[in-house]
C-alpha cells in the first residue's frame, strides 16, 4: 500500500481512531508523497472524558464534540494531513442532499465485549438509514477518487457499534466504486493475506497525533491508554488485509501471473493444440456402419473435441492468451497435413468430411477468442447491508 498508491482514502468512525490504529500509516504514506484524505463520520459526542478537571467543562455531548474536532484537527496536524471531512459535510455528502450531521451512537462494556446501548438516539451513525450512510462514503470517494480505501474489519476492531457500520458502509461504497478496499488488521491476527507497515521511523509523530487526543487518549512515553486506563504499547507495525471485490479476479488466476508463466503455460497450450489437432486430423474420416446409415462419428467427434478443447481454456485461464495459443498450435497442424500434395491429401481428402475440418477448426477458434469477457457486475444495492461472512479475502 505504501508503495504502490498515490491517493489514499481513510474511513474513521470518531476522532482519535485514526492515530491510533492508522497513525503511523498515514504519516509514511504523506513522508512518501502520497495525498491522505481522512473522513470522520462522528464527532465522538458521547466519548468518556479522560481528565477529571476536563469532565465539567465537557459534560454535553455538543461540548465534547466541539473539543474533539479540535483535538483532531491537531492530531491530524501532527500527521500532515491536510483533507480531512466529516460524513454528512460537503465532500462527503450524496449529491443534492442537504448536509447532515452524523451523532456518535455510544457503547457500552458487555459480557463479550463492545456492544450498542439499549437506545440509539434518531441522529446516531447506527440509527441512520444504511444507504443513506453508504452513498455518502460513495461520494466522498467519488470526490477524492482514491487509488485504495481504508478502515475497520469485519468486527470493526473491537466490536464498537459505530466501527462495524463504518465497515459495512465503506465495503458496499468500496464495491459500488470498484476501489480496492482495506481494513485494519490486529497485530494477534496476521495471516498470509495480511501485510505490515513498519512505522517506527515515524513514531514521534503518531505518538504527537495521540497526545493530541488528550480527552481520549493517555500517553506515557510509547505507551497509551484509553479510558478502561489499560495501557498498551504504541504500535511500531501497523498491518492491513485486503477485501477483495467479487468482480476482481482471483490472484491465483492466468491473468494475475508473471511473465515466465504465461509463457510457459502458452508454450504448452501451443503443443497441446498441435498434439490435438493431429490426433483429430488422422481420425476425423472415420465412420460406423449403422444398418444402412454411415455415421460420420470421427468428424463430430474432431469437431466437438476441438471445440471443448479451446472453448475449455478460455474459460479455465480467462484469457484469450493460452486458448489463442492452443488454437494456433491446432490450426497449424491442420493446415500443414492438409496440404495437397501430387496426389493430393491423404489425411484430408476432398469430401464433405475434409471440407468440414478444413475450415471448422478456424470458425471455432474466431468464436472463441473474439467472444468479450463477461465480468460481474459489482454494482450492487448501495442500500444492502454486506454479509461478514464468505468475505473474499486476498
Amino acid at each position: 500500500m505504501v508503495e504502490a498508491f498515490e491517493r489514499i482514502l481513510f474511513v474513521h468512525a470518531h476522532p482519535d481512531d485514526e492515530s491510533i490504529s492508522t497513525g503511523g500509516t498515514i504519516a509514511t504514506l504523506i513522508d512518501r508523497g502520497a495525498e491522505v484524505a481522512v473522513v470522520t463520520c462522528t464527532r465522538g459526542e458521547l466519548g468518556e472524558v479522560i481528565p477529571e478537571a476536563l469532565r465539567d467543562e465537557l459534560g454535553t455531548p455538543a461540548a465534547l464534540g466541539e473539543r474533539r474536532e479540535a483535538e483532531l484537527r491537531s492530531a491530524l496536524a501532527a500527521l500532515g494531513v491536510t483533507d480531512q471531512r466529516f460524513l454528512g459535510s460537503p465532500g462527503a455528502r450524496f449529491e443534492g442532499r442537504p448536509p447532515r450531521r452524523y451523532l456518535d451512537s455510544g457503547m457500552r462494556w458487555g459480557v463479550h465485549g463492545a456492544e450498542a446501548t439499549a437506545h440509539a438516539t434518531a441522529g446516531s451513525l447506527t440509527a441512520a438509514d444504511f444507504g443513506e450512510v453508504a452513498s455518502d462514503i460513495a461520494a466522498a470517494i467519488a470526490e477524492f477518487d482514491p487509488d485504495v480505501v481504508v478502515s475497520y474489519d469485519e468486527n470493526g476492531g473491537y466490536g464498537h457499534p459505530d466501527h462495524i457500520r463504518v465497515h459495512e458502509a465503506t465495503r458496499r461504497a468500496a464495491e459500488v466504486m470498484s476501489v480496492p478496499f482495506y481494513v485494519i488488521e490486529k497485530a494477534e491476527s496476521v495471516r498470509k493475506s495480511t501485510f505490515a507497515i513498519n512505522v517506527a521511523p515515524v513514531l514521534d509523530r503518531k505518538r504527537a497525533a495521540l497526545r493530541a487526543h488528550l480527552t481520549q487518549v493517555s500517553v506515557d512515553g510509547d505507551r497509551y491508554a484509553l479510558a478502561d486506563r489499560v495501557w498498551k504499547p504504541i504500535a511500531t507495525v501497523e498491518t492491513f488485509r485486503r477485501i477483495r471485490r467479487s468482480d476482481e479476479p482471483d490472484p491465483s488466476s492466468f491473468s494475475e501471473q508473471g511473465t515466465l508463466v504465461k509463457i510457459a503455460s502458452s508454450v504448452i497450450a501451443l503443443v497441446l493444440g498441435g498434439f490435438v489437432g493431429a490426433m483429430l486430423t488422422v481420425t476425423h474420416q472415420a465412420t460406423t456402419q449403422i444398418g444402412a446409415i454411415a455415421v460420420p462419428w470421427g468428424i463430430i467427434a474432431a469437431v466437438v473435441l476441438a471445440a471443448a478443447l479451446l472453448v475449455g481454456l478460455r474459460l479455465v485461464f480467462e484469457s484469450r492468451i493460452v486458448a489463442g495459443s492452443a488454437a494456433i498450435g491446432l490450426l497449424g497442424v491442420v493446415a500443414v497435413l492438409s496440404v495437397k500434395g501430387a496426389g493430393g491429401s491423404i489425411l484430408v481428402p476432398g469430401n464433405v468430411a475434409g471440407y468440414i475440418w478444413t475450415f471448422a477448426p478456424a470458425v471455432i477458434a474466431l468464436l472463441v477468442l473474439a467472444w468479450p469477457r463477461v465480468r460481474r457486475s459489482s454494482a450492487g444495492n448501495i442500500d444492502s447491508t454486506p454479509a461478514a461472512k464468505g468475505a473474499i479475502e486476498k
